[in-house]
């Protein structure tokens, strides 16, 4: 028999706001050595008790949600486009019909032109919306609602190569915290909820998203110098057991998880905010879970002043332009970029069949 739903009163800016969940006991995350089996309750009210960290993230920011309405077990798998029907979970980029109405949104445009209208979180109660949606996961734009061509993040995705792991991504980290101190930045740090490490550094909303991705090349190329377990290859094969500073999570609509998301990994693990002193002592990021993070703020939100300084990117746009290297790919649903290499991986790449613009040459 079907549970009964159960409402949740979610405090928000304007007043108290109730969502309802249904289906409140079922197995959202299966047990683990670290935690119990999670219920499609304690998702929503995890992000209820997190609303206000979660809005200082991400509140007025256009925002796929990756839902997994049945919950996620061990080989699930996650939509690869809009036409993967048979996957378990996927990234909704069009708000559904039928959402409360007090659920706003954000007009976006795709890479293609096309344009969307994406969920906009404006108080905590969306976000338990959508948890009640099955998201597990907020994919948010580096952009606000007034202005969505103009990031004002970069994103440094530190992401561990096979051969690698959590403790070199930490390695880099502090690689990467002392260049952007010597710049005059400052960075803000989160795990992934898996092994990797995101930095954000807040910037002024001035620069287009080809800015910001030439800035994040110049960054990784800074650090490449720095660490020799350091990589901007864009091809896997070129990579090698390093860790990959992954420039094209700044290209418009790319987006990583956001700050206290939830991620669809064993033990309900939780991208979470770090002072860089408690990045340097964590020796296994499953131990910030669903559980053990809210019990974290007690000591303050490490990302409550990101929104202080905003800074410029000339520093990091000086490296694009002095580091040796050129353009690098682009992902591949993208529209053909000026002076981007070949699309094609360097090992079955023929020279005679690409001209000095990357492109090919037929037959």
């Amino acid at each position: 028999m079907a549970s009964q739903a159960q409402v949740l009163t979610v405090t928000g800016p304007d007043g108290d706001r109730d969502v309802r969940v249904t289906s409140p006991d079922r197995v959202i995350y299966e047990p683990t050595d670290r935690t119990p089996a999670i219920t499609k309750l304690e998702v929503c009210q995890y992000v209820a008790t997190m609303g206000e960290a979660f809005m200082r993230s991400i509140g007025e920011r256009p925002t796929a949600m990756e839902r997994w309405p049945s919950g996620w077990r061990e080989g699930m798998r996650l939509a690869v486009g809009p036409q993967d029907r048979d996957a378990d979970g996927f990234y909704q980029k069009r708000l559904p019909k039928g959402a409360p109405d007090f659920i706003e949104t954000a007009r976006i445009t795709f890479p293609s032109g096309r344009p969307a209208d994406e969920l906009c979180p404006t108080e905590p109660a969306a976000l338990v919306w959508a948890a009640q949606m099955g998201t597990l996961t907020f994919h948010p734009w580096p952009v606000r609602r007034p202005d969505v061509d103009h990031p004002d993040e970069l994103r440094l995705d530190l992401d561990p190569q096979p051969g690698t792991d959590f403790a070199d991504a930490q390695r880099v980290a502090a690689v990467a915290r002392e260049l952007l101190e010597e710049l005059g930045m400052r960075g803000y740090v989160k795990t992934s909820g898996n092994r990797g490490i995101h930095i954000y550094v807040r910037i002024e909303p001035r620069y287009t998203f080809e800015d910001v991705r030439h800035a994040a090349i110049g960054f990784g190329r800074e650090l490449e110098r720095r660490d020799d377990g350091v990589t901007v290859a864009w091809w896997k094969e070129e990579r090698g057991s390093r860790i990959f500073v992954d420039f094209n999570q700044n290209n418009r609509d790319r987006t990583i998880a956001s700050a206290w998301s939830l991620r669809a990994k064993p033990g309900a693990p939780v991208s979470t905010p770090l002072t860089w002193e408690q990045l340097a002592e964590e020796s296994d990021p499953r131990d910030l879970n669903i559980l053990t993070v809210p019990d974290r703020m007690a000591d303050g939100d490490p990302w409550a002043g990101m929104d202080d300084v905003a800074h410029a990117l000339e520093p990091l746009l000086d490296l694009w332009e002095s580091l040796p290297g050129g353009e690098l790919n682009f992902p591949p649903d993208y529209p053909k970029m000026p002076g981007e290499p070949p699309r094609v991986q360097p090992s079955k790449k023929v020279a005679a069949h690409w001209d000095a613009d990357g492109n090919r040459i037929e037959d």
